[in-house]
């Protein structure tokens, strides 16, 4: 099955052998792919909505998987019993989303080792939760398909650890070339993603300050107090952003 850039590279850090659940499955291509492939043994589909989930149930049926893929209707991690699954795949939502349906199935992931994340939105609301949870961000991912640019976030229990690298020292305080990147800040632009900045890093965080200077804009039409205090908020940002992408190296553009 030919997969999206998206997609593809979410099954890429999908370990082999693995029990898969995919959360918002939509047409279960993931899944699919996943056990087509090889990768995965066994594979369970969720889907919330009704549309979706019929489209899921016709692909497994249609790609001859219905022995080893499970589509289920459910709301996030309910669809999964405990120790069920070790990977858990969720794509295409807002990252507080994400983090919400975590959150709520706390008692699925004891037997999860890997989760492979990919936001739409508010990547820092869920690396935050994985930081406050335990996990451990071992790497991240920035693409740009059809117009759209995505991260994909990949996580393991920090326990489970070999690599010489903890939840500490992955946010711990830096300089960058005299710029101080502190904890909230590589939360925000991604631990991972500011040592290997590429140009579709360089394309988000421009369009960031676009946004940014456009919000200014609005506010400047205000006479609240609250407004001018929210605009020097938003012009320290604009000034720290363009100040850490002047910084990083043009050599890995």
């Amino acid at each position: 099955m030919k997969l999206s850039n998206r997609l593809q590279l979410i099954l890429d850090h999908i370990p082999p052998r693995s029990r898969l659940a995919d959360i918002g499955s939509d047409h279960a291509l993931l899944p699919t792919a996943a056990v087509q492939s090889g990768i995965c043994v066994s594979a369970v589909a969720g889907e919330v909505n009704a549309g979706p989930y019929q489209a899921a149930v016709k692909q497994v049926r249609e790609a001859g998987l219905t022995e080893t893929i499970t589509v289920r209707r459910g709301d996030g991690l309910e669809v999964l019993e405990p120790g069920e699954v070790d990977v858990i795949t969720i794509a295409g939502m807002g990252g507080g989303l994400i983090a919400s349906i975590l959150d709520r199935g706390m008692d699925k992931l004891s037997s999860v080792s890997r989760l492979v994340l990919q936001p739409n939105v508010g990547e820092d609301t869920l690396r935050k939760w994985l930081l406050e949870h335990g996990w451990l961000l071992i790497n991240e991912y920035i693409l740009e398909e059809d117009g759209k640019i995505y991260e994909v976030l990949i996580a393991i229990p920090e326990g489970q650890s070999d690599l010489d690298i903890t939840n500490e020292t992955l946010y711990k305080e830096r300089s960058l070339d005299g710029v101080v990147l502190s904890p909230k800040w590589l939360l925000r632009l991604g631990p991972w993603l500011i040592q290997r900045p590429t140009s579709v890093f360089h394309a988000k965080w421009r369009s960031e300050v676009d946004k940014l200077n456009s919000i200014l804009r609005s506010l400047s039409k205000s006479e609240l107090a609250s407004a001018e205090e929210k605009s020097e908020e938003i012009k320290a940002d604009i000034k720290y952003i363009q100040e850490v992408l002047a910084c990083l190296p043009k050599d890995k553009l």
